[in-house]
């Protein structure tokens, strides 16, 4: 007996309103298909932190998700163990990352989230899900998911 796994590589959603956002959040999860480590590009204010917020409340996070923008690293805990959420965006160069323990973190085998990831390429594990935000409104965002 033969079994046939297929996953998808990419996949697209466009939404009008933030009241959208759960159900990105929840198809983004069945994307994931148990990948944990995910990568969030968009330009400023394109919406990172606000995905996430909405993607940890799929993670079944009751805490309150903020922008770790000055700690470089939140730690949430989640229905499925601890949530990681990184921004990177104010790291200096890559040492800090070295001095903070990135690798305890990346290669744990939780939850990891991260903001401004081009801080930190090099860096990063050979695979995992890329979220690309891209701005189309006022309101409009567009989401590219894809398999890294």
């Amino acid at each position: 007996m033969w079994l046939t796994f297929i996953f998808v590589l990419m996949k697209s959603i466009s939404i009008n309103s933030i009241t959208e956002l759960p159900k990105v959040a929840e198809e983004l999860l069945s994307f994931a298909n148990g990948d944990k480590f995910f990568v969030f590009e968009g330009e400023m204010a394109a919406g990172k932190t606000t995905f996430i917020k909405s993607f940890c409340e799929e993670l079944g996070i009751t805490d309150v998700v903020s922008s770790p923008t000055f700690s470089i690293v939140n730690e949430y805990e989640s229905k499925f163990g601890p949530v990681y959420h990184f921004d990177f965006y104010r790291l200096k160069n890559i040492q800090e990352a070295y001095d903070i323990g990135y690798e305890e973190y990346f290669y744990s085998g939780d939850y990891c989230l991260i903001e401004w990831p081009s801080k930190v390429e090099e860096l990063l594990p050979e695979s995992y899900i890329k979220v690309d935000i891209a701005i189309t409104a006022e309101t409009g965002r567009s989401f590219t998911f894809s398999r890294q």
